[in-house]
């Protein structure tokens, strides 16, 4: 018995698509993969990092984007949702005013269900980006924020910030938040996501 072969779309079909279709879905390789729905924790923390950083930056010409807006990564591909988007600058939108070409800085809510992505081919994509400066990845089960920062030369350098005691310090946008304040309120839950 053969596999099935999975459906294969252009990057056009998959814009059409995703702009009529109730749920956001992600477009890599030709193929289409619908978003799971997060829990209240990975919501409570968007949230936090959203209100934290918008307050830093309201005054230093950088957007702070939720989870709507698309990130391109080429022409062909892939789109991708990130948690939270920072534009430093102009945005340069890819056509329509739904997709963004030159993030800043990229943030994902880490879950079970999408963590070795996020960690692996997504930030693999990203690094594509030439305007990205900064990829974060924040944890649901304890307080732990990992940042990983482009260096001049083009290399990338990891640091974890982890307890309600840590600083969490975002290079990019030159800004500190205490984890306190983030995690603040948040019930953890290892089975999260």
């Amino acid at each position: 018995m053969s596999a099935q072969a999975l459906p294969f779309f252009t990057p056009e079909q998959y814009l059409q698509i995703d702009r009529a279709a109730e749920r956001k879905s992600e477009y890599l390789d030709g193929h289409i993969y619908a978003m799971a729905g997060g829990s209240r924790t990975h919501a409570y923390l968007e949230g936090a990092v959203i209100r934290e950083l918008g307050q830093a930056l309201v005054d230093r010409g950088c957007l702070v984007v939720p989870s709507d807006l698309k990130v391109r990564i080429s022409e062909r591909g892939p789109y991708f949702y990130p948690d939270v988007t920072v534009i430093c600058g102009k945005a340069q939108p890819a056509g329509e005013s739904d997709i963004v070409t030159n993030p800043t800085l990229i943030l994902e809510v880490l879950s079970k269900s999408t963590e070795a992505f996020d960690r692996g081919e997504k930030f693999a994509q990203y690094r594509k980006i030439e305007s990205l400066k900064e990829y974060v990845l924040v944890s649901q089960t304890e307080p732990r924020i990992e940042t990983f920062v482009r260096s001049e030369q083009g290399g990338w350098t990891f640091t974890e910030f982890a307890g309600l005691d840590a600083v969490w310090r975002l290079a990019s946008v030159d800004c500190d938040f205490p984890l306190a304040a983030i995690y603040k309120g948040i019930e953890f839950d290892e089975h999260a996501g």
